[in-house]
């Protein structure tokens, strides 16, 4: 298809909002006892109504034994307990999706132990809603939320996996977006709560009517009449909801661009009725972690532009079959987004992890339902004692982490048409990009096509898998290329636009050779992209495999964050070279951990702007101060 001039009218629609400001708080305008304090979480969500029904009652109604545990559950006793366990946050049930009628008891109890925890120094996030409605009490409520639901392809409602009794409901739905604005006004008037969350953020738009004319509305403003009709559209009218189809279907593209853009649309709009009511409450939604590419309807380069938080609840950490796995992408990507990933962290790695990556939280470290602390939601196991240290390392040296900015070299761009529209294997060139600079821990962030505006931060732009670029994309990467940024082009980049119409050459060809590194995918690409940072990287690190680093810098120093994957073995003597600011030389080296008694100072070197020293030992983790004269 041609649609020549579709560029203009589309670009604000693919990859971002239309004129939109993101919605997230800067520091300076979030509560103070965020970076002061950061965030140790406890969680138990759940009203106690929806956990009859979850394990396996027919009905809502709890027996004596159930109510007996839940009003422990919520006693000055578990609140100390949480405390003198070094938490300072607590995520608590508000709603969850059954009606105002069937859950009032449970949101009369949040408001007292909202304040119970309030009074005794903790802040408060509440589980707002589901993201479902359990339609077997709600419907008897509000009949008219039967239109609300998500219907899939065949015209049903979509449900909660095999949980029949939770149906989706239409998060762009007025009347839908209306109600549950209430129980937004509930958390922040009457509960006072610090923050909301948003759950099941995974779900777009189905075939229902709301939806269904949303689309066409999209299909009106984003193209014209000529545009439409080469996509094979006659009518507005006739156009459906396209759930599934090939990538190369023009109308399937914008289908997934459109359920993009609607999810975050809903979640911008829920944040700005909050901020409405307070300015300082904190947003978060669900969308689950940064996985290896791009899926829609979660775009998390537009979504989280809504809010200050997201859950990753995927797998953890570790080092298995010679294999590292990491959440180091989610925490890359928060960090970049200016938002915190919250995530469960009851091993000292992952609290290592969350240290060293992740912007002033160090997860949810336990679970506290019915009374009993466990490590995990569903787990009968209890906490690890091994932690102990990490949480009162991560409480008691939040000079270390509070107020840090990340120091990147090296932007690898996401492209939202090069992941979504083309062969997967682009996608898979991105993700085994990031993976090797991770695995040989180059200074770097994950970036998406909204953040092409502020390339000047990078030293290196790393396109790898790029194959879509839209003509102001790649005008942009020429003002960064011209403006003395490097680019390192892995495979074929803008070789179609963004709506993958083919080219006939490079939209960046021209890019003069000295500003733009071509790199076959065969070749050493962490290699070549560290010798396109010139002077040399920010960091090198000399580690075997499993040892992952992060570099932070505050007013007057430079600090490298060492996490140990590997449970088997300690990474011994670890060589670390850490180039200075312009002007800047080394007054000492000091490494700490929870690990260690003491802080160290250790010898260092420094030659030519940089400064090297060797690390003894890092079991779990480690951060080594560079304090600058």
């Amino acid at each position: 298809m041609r649609l020549e001039r579709s560029a203009v009218v589309v670009c604000c629609f693919l990859g971002g909002l239309a004129n939109a400001q993101p919605l997230t708080l800067p520091a300076d305008r979030r509560p103070d006892w965020l970076a002061r304090d950061g965030i140790v979480m406890a969680g138990s969500w759940e009203p106690l109504p929806f956990r009859v029904r979850r394990d396996g009652g027919s009905g809502y109604t709890p027996t004596p034994e159930q109510r007996a545990a839940y009003a422990r559950e919520h006693s000055p006793e578990i609140v100390a307990r949480l405390k003198a366990l070094g938490v300072n946050f607590v995520m608590m049930h508000c709603y969850k999706g059954f009606g105002l009628e069937a859950e009032r008891e449970s949101m009369a109890d949040a408001v007292r132990f909202a304040t119970l925890c309030h009074d005794a120094g903790l802040r408060v996030g509440v589980y707002n809603n589901s993201g479902t409605m359990g339609w077997e009490l709600f419907f008897r409520e509000k009949p008219e939320a039967k239109d609300w639901a998500v219907l899939g392809q065949d015209g049903k409602p979509l449900t909660y996996g095999r949980a029949a009794w939770r149906y989706y409901w239409n998060r762009n739905h007025p009347d839908a977006q209306a109600f549950y604005k209430q129980i937004v006004r509930f958390a922040v008037e009457d509960i006072r709560t610090d923050l909301l969350h948003f759950d099941n953020y995974s779900v777009g738009p189905g075939s229902e009517p709301v939806s269904v004319e949303r689309f066409r509305r999209y299909l009106r403003d984003a193209f014209t009449a000529e545009q439409r009709a080469e996509m094979g559209i006659a009518s507005l009218d006739a156009v459906g909801a396209v759930l599934a189809g090939p990538r190369s279907d023009p109308l399937r593209r914008a289908w997934l661009d459109f359920s993009c853009r609607s999810l975050a649309e809903s979640y911008s709009d829920m944040s700005r009725y909050a901020r409405s009511l307070r300015s300082d409450v904190l947003v978060e939604c669900n969308p689950g972690g940064v996985g290896n590419a791009i899926r829609p309807p979660i775009d998390h380069g537009r979504l989280l532009e809504g809010g200050e938080a997201f859950w990753d609840e995927g797998a953890p950490p570790g080092f298995r079959d010679g294999q590292l796995r990491t959440r180091i992408p989610t925490y890359k990507v928060a960090r970049r987004m200016n938002n915190i990933a919250f995530t469960y962290c009851t091993t000292p790695l992952e609290m290592a992890e969350a240290m060293a990556f992740n912007l002033d939280c160090l997860g949810c470290i336990c679970w506290f339902e019915y009374g009993q602390v466990t490590a995990r939601p569903g787990s009968p196991e209890p906490g690890s004692p091994d932690v102990a240290p990490f949480v009162d390392f991560f409480r008691r040296r939040r000079d270390l982490l509070r107020n840090a900015s990340v120091v990147a070299d090296v932007a690898v761009l996401r492209s939202f048409p090069s992941q979504v529209f083309a062969d997967p294997k682009h996608a898979q060139l991105t993700a085994r990009v990031e993976q090797a600079l991770i695995e040989q821990r180059v200074p770097f962030q994950i970036i998406y096509d909204s953040h092409l505006g502020g390339l000047k931060r990078y030293r290196v732009l790393a396109l790898a898998g790029c194959v879509a670029l839209s003509d102001a994309q790649a005008e942009r990467i020429r003002e960064y290329a011209a403006s003395g940024g490097r680019l390192c082009v892995i495979g074929p980049v803008a070789t179609y636009d963004e709506w993958m119409r083919p080219r006939g050459k490079s939209a960046l060809d021209g890019v003069p050779g000295k500003n733009a590194v071509r790199v076959a995918e065969s070749a050493d690409l962490v290699e070549a992209i560290r010798k396109a940072c010139d002077g040399g990287p920010s960091l090198s690190v000399a580690a075997p495999l499993g040892l992952c680093a992060e570099l932070t810098e505050q007013n007057g120093r430079r600090l490298v964050h060492l996490v140990n994957y590997r449970a088997d073995a300690p990474a011994e003597n670890v060589t670390v070279v850490v180039r200075l600011p312009a002007g800047r030389s080394a007054k000492s080296v000091v490494l700490s951990s929870p690990e260690r008694r003491d802080d160290a100072d250790l010898p260092f070197q420094e030659k030519a702007g940089a400064v090297t020293f060797t690390v003894p030992a890092v079991r779990v983790y480690a951060i080594a101060q560079i304090v600058l004269k």
